[in-house]
C-alpha cells in the first residue's frame, strides 16, 4: 500500500475535484436562508456527509433554530487547527432579479451558480472535502483538526462562533482557518471593529402651524449634529511597525476592488453611516423626539475613549441642547500577526497553486474571525469567491477557484499537521 504522503493527498485532491464541485452544488440546492428560512435540512446534509466519511461529530448549541456542528479528528497532542464556516445564507430576495434559479446549484463549464456559492458554501465544501480526504487516507496527524460549522453568521453569530468560543470549543487551538470569501490573491488577517451609535434628540411639541415660532423641533436639532458626524472619519487606526506592510496591502486592495477615489482610506480610518432616522408623529406637529442609528466601523487600534470623546465634541460644538447618545459596542478592531504559522502556511500553498503573489491584508467589514481572535487564536480568512454577487443577485463562484481552494486547504493541513 502506498505510504500516505503530502504529494499523494495533493494528487487525490486534484483527481477528485469533481466531487468537490458536486458537493458545492448539493449544498446550494438546499435553501438555508437566514432569517427567513430554516437551517435544519442543510445541517442534516452535512452531518450525513461527516457520518459517511467516518468523522465523529456532535450537534451543539443553545438555540435549536441555529445549531452548530463540531467535529474532531486526530490526536490531542500536537498542533490544533480549527476549520470554521457558516451554513446560512442571506435571503435570495426578488427572484425576478436573478438570471437563474438561486437554488438550482447549476454547474456551467466555468462556474457554479446560486445563492451562497461564494458566501460561503463553496468554502464550507472545501473544508469538508479536505477533512474527508485526510480521514479516508488514514494519514497519521501530528495534532488535530476541529471543525466548527455554524448556522447563524448572517444574523450576528450570537448562537454560532461566539457561543462556541464562549463555551470552550476553541480552547487550546493553535490556529483557525475560516473559509469566508476572499480574493484568491489575499489572505484576510485582520478586520475593523464595530459599534452602533444611537443619537437621540428631544424637543418641545407644538402645532405645526407654529413651526419656527413655537416649540423646539427635535429633528432639526439632530440634523445639526448629523452635519458634523463626518468628523468621526478623521480618526485613524494605530498600527504597529509589523503591521505596516499589511496596512498598505489593504489600502491598495480596497482601492482596486471598490474603485472610488480615496476609498482605500476606509481601511485606515473610522467609517460612519447614518443608516436609519426616525422622528416626529404627524406633519402638522412640531416633533419632540428624533433618533438616528449610525453604523460605525473602527480600524485596528482605535479604542472606546476616542469615539466617545469625538462624539462629545461633535454634540458640544453643534450648539444645540437636548441631544444625547448611546453606544452599543460589538467588537474592537482585531488582527493576526503576519508571521503566524497559519498565515505563512496558507500563503505559501496559495502562491504555489495560483502561481502568483498572495498578500496578507485587512478587511473593512467584520466576521466571526473576531470571536476566535478574542480568545487569542491566530485566525485568517481565505476562501473561494466572486465578490460581485455576494449579498446581491446572480451570485456565483468560479470552478477553478473552488478546486484550487480545496487543494490549498489539503496542503496547508498537511503542513501544519506533519504529513510529509
Amino acid at each position: 500500500m502506498e505510504q500516505v504522503s503530502r504529494e499523494m493527498l495533493h494528487r487525490l485532491a486534484v483527481e477528485r475535484s469533481g466531487e468537490l464541485v458536486q458537493l458545492v452544488s448539493d449544498l446550494i440546492r438546499i435553501p438555508s436562508e437566514n432569517p427567513t428560512g430554516t437551517q435544519r435540512e442543510v445541517v442534516d446534509f452535512v452531518e450525513n456527509y461527516l457520518r459517511q466519511a467516518g468523522i465523529d461529530y456532535e450537534e451543539v448549541g443553545e438555540n435549536p433554530d441555529f445549531p452548530c456542528i463540531v467535529a474532531k479528528m486526530g490526536t490531542d497532542d500536537g498542533f490544533s487547527v480549527i476549520l470554521n464556516g457558516h451554513l446560512d445564507v442571506v435571503p435570495a430576495g426578488d427572484r425576478s432579479q436573478w438570471d437563474f434559479d438561486p437554488f438550482a446549484g447549476t454547474v456551467t463549464d466555468t462556474q457554479i451558480l446560486g445563492r451562497g456559492t461564494s458566501d460561503m458554501k463553496a468554502g464550507v465544501a472545501g473544508l469538508l472535502f479536505a477533512m474527508k480526504l485526510l480521514k479516508e487516507s488514514g494519514a497519521p496527524l501530528k495534532g488535530n483538526i476541529r471543525l466548527h460549522l455554524v448556522s447563524d453568521e448572517e444574523s450576528g453569530g450570537e448562537f454560532g462562533s461566539a457561543w462556541l468560543c464562549d463555551h470552550g470549543y476553541a480552547d487550546g487551538a493553535n490556529a483557525c482557518l475560516i473559509a469566508e470569501p476572499t480574493s484568491a490573491n489575499d489572505i484576510e488577517i485582520g478586520q475593523k471593529g464595530g459599534l452602533t451609535v444611537i443619537l437621540k434628540a428631544t424637543g418641545k411639541s407644538a402645532h405645526g402651524s407654529l413651526g419656527g415660532f413655537k416649540g423646539e423641533n427635535a429633528i432639526l436639532r439632530l440634523a445639526k449634529v448629523l452635519e458634523e458626524l463626518p468628523r468621526l472619519t478623521t480618526i485613524e487606526g494605530h498600527y504597529k511597525p509589523s503591521q505596516q506592510r499589511a496596512l498598505q496591502n489593504s489600502i491598495m486592495r480596497a482601492q482596486t476592488l471598490l474603485d472610488e477615489p480615496g476609498v482605500g482610506e476606509v481601511i485606515r480610518h473610522v467609517s460612519a453611516n447614518v443608516g436609519l432616522i426616525q422622528g416626529g408623529t404627524r406633519p402638522n406637529m412640531v416633533p419632540d423626539y428624533c433618533e438616528a442609528i449610525v453604523d460605525v466601523r473602527l480600524p485596528i487600534g482605535v479604542d472606546h475613549k476616542e469615539i466617545e470623546d469625538m462624539l462629545a465634541s461633535i454634540v458640544h460644538d453643534s450648539g444645540v441642547e437636548g441631544v444625547s447618545y448611546e453606544l452599543q459596542w460589538k467588537s474592537e478592531g482585531n488582527y493576526t500577526e503576519e508571521d503566524e504559522v497559519i498565515v505563512q502556511t496558507v500563503k505559501r500553498n496559495a502562491e504555489a497553486i495560483w502561481k502568483m503573489e498572495v498578500i496578507p491584508a485587512y478587511q473593512w467589514a467584520s466576521s466571526d474571525a473576531r470571536d476566535y481572535r478574542r480568545v487569542g487564536i491566530p485566525t485568517i480568512q481565505y476562501g473561494p469567491a466572486n465578490t460581485a454577487g455576494i449579498h446581491s443577485y446572480n451570485e456565483n463562484v468560479d470552478i477553478q477557484d473552488v478546486v484550487n481552494a480545496g487543494q490549498i486547504y489539503v496542503l496547508s493541513l498537511c503542513d501544519m499537521l506533519g504529513i510529509q
